[in-house]
C-alpha cells in the first residue's frame, strides 16, 4: 500500500483583495496545515474551489506549493472535470510538472453519466499518466453517486487507480469497497462527520476539511483508534461534532472554513462567485464554536 498518511487535508485557495490566488499566502498554508497534523495536502480539490481556478492557476499552485513544503510530503491535485477530455488534459499536464504524488479524479457532474460511463471516464483518464488515482465520490455535488461495483472494478482492473475519496455515507456501500477492493486499495473518508465510523468498517484515513481548525484532534482521533484506544477515539468524536457541523453551515464549504480559519487568526481572503462569505448568524456559530475549543 503506498503510504500517503491518514490525515489529508483538502486545502483552501487563498486569495487577495482582488481575488487573484495568493500564491505566497497558499504557501505559508501548506506549512501550517503541516505543523497542525496534516500528513499531506490535495490541492485544487473543491474545498479549494476547483470550478472558479483556471487551469494555470491549479498548476501554479502546485509547483509553488512543492517549492513550500519539499518532496517528502505528500502533494495530490485535484484534476477531474465532468468532460472526459478537459479531465485528460488537466490530468497530463499535472503529471509531467513532476511534483505531485497523485491526481484526484472527482465524478463528473451534471452529465449523470451510467456506471458504465463513469468506468470509462476513470479508465481514459487514468490511461494517461503514470502517477496514482484517487476516484472521488462525492454524490452530494455532483449528482450521481459512483456505485460500489464501479469502485471495486476500476480497482481491480485499472493498476493505478490506487484509491477512493467516499462521501457518499451509504456504509453499506462503503463496507463493500472494503471488502471487496485488493488489500493494498485505500479507502479515504470523504466527509468529516464520518471518519471514526468509517475507520471502524475498514477505511484507511480521511481526507478532511475541518483539519484546518482542529487538525491535531483529527490526528489524535485516527491515532487512538488504530492503537485501539476505542473510548480515547470516540470522546474526541464526539468533542468535534459541533465542528463537524460548523463547517458546513448554510453558507457551505468552503466559505465557513475560510472564516473560521480568518477568526482563529489566519486570514484566507474572500471567495469567488458563485460562493460568498459567511454570513452574519454562520459567523456566529462558528466562533462559538471556536471558542468552546479554546481556538481564540
Amino acid at each position: 500500500m503506498l503510504k500517503f498518511g491518514k490525515m489529508l487535508t483538502a486545502m483552501v485557495t487563498p486569495f487577495d483583495d482582488e481575488l487573484r490566488v495568493d500564491y505566497d499566502r497558499a504557501a505559508e498554508l501548506a506549512n501550517y496545515l503541516l505543523t497542525k497534523g496534516s500528513d499531506g495536502l490535495v490541492i485544487a480539490g473543491t474545498t479549494g474551489e476547483s470550478p472558479t481556478l483556471t487551469d494555470p492557476e491549479k498548476l501554479q499552485l502546485c509547483t509553488v506549493i512543492r517549492d513550500a513544503v519539499g518532496n517528502d510530503v505528500t502533494l495530490i491535485a485535484g484534476t477531474g472535470y465532468n468532460e472526459t477530455a478537459a479531465s485528460i488534459e488537466l490530468t497530463q499536464a499535472a503529471s509531467e510538472l513532476g511534483v505531485l504524488d497523485a491526481v484526484m479524479l472527482v465524478g463528473p457532474y451534471y452529465n449523470k453519466p451510467s456506471q458504465e460511463g463513469l468506468f470509462q471516464h476513470f479508465r481514459a483518464c487514468a490511461a494517461v499518466t503514470d502517477l496514482p488515482v484517487i476516484v472521488y465520490n462525492v454524490p452530494g455535488r455532483t449528482g450521481k453517486n459512483i456505485d460500489a461495483d464501479t469502485v471495486i472494478r476500476l480497482a481491480c482492473e485499472c493498476d493505478n487507480i490506487i484509491s477512493v475519496k467516499e462521501a457518499s455515507g451509504d456504509f453499506v456501500q462503503i463496507s463493500r469497497i472494503c471488502a471487496q477492493t485488493p488489500d493494498d486499495f485505500i479507502v479515504y473518508c470523504g466527509a468529516d462527520e464520518i471518519t471514526l465510523p468509517m475507520l471502524a468498517v475498514g477505511a484507511y484515513g480521511v481526507i478532511s476539511v475541518v483539519s484546518h481548525l482542529v487538525g491535531p484532534q483529527m490526528a489524535q482521533m485516527i491515532a487512538a483508534f488504530d492503537a485501539k484506544e476505542t473510548k480515547k477515539a470516540w470522546e474526541i468524536h464526539y468533542q468535534l461534532l459541533d465542528m463537524f457541523d460548523a463547517c458546513f453551515l448554510t453558507s457551505g464549504s468552503p466559505a465557513c472554513v475560510k472564516r473560521g480559519m480568518e477568526l482563529c487568526g489566519f486570514d484566507c481572503g474572500g471567495l469567488r462567485l458563485p460562493l460568498v462569505p459567511a454570513t452574519e448568524k454562520d459567523t456566529a456559530c462558528i466562533l462559538r464554536v471556536c471558542q468552546n475549543l479554546d481556538l481564540v
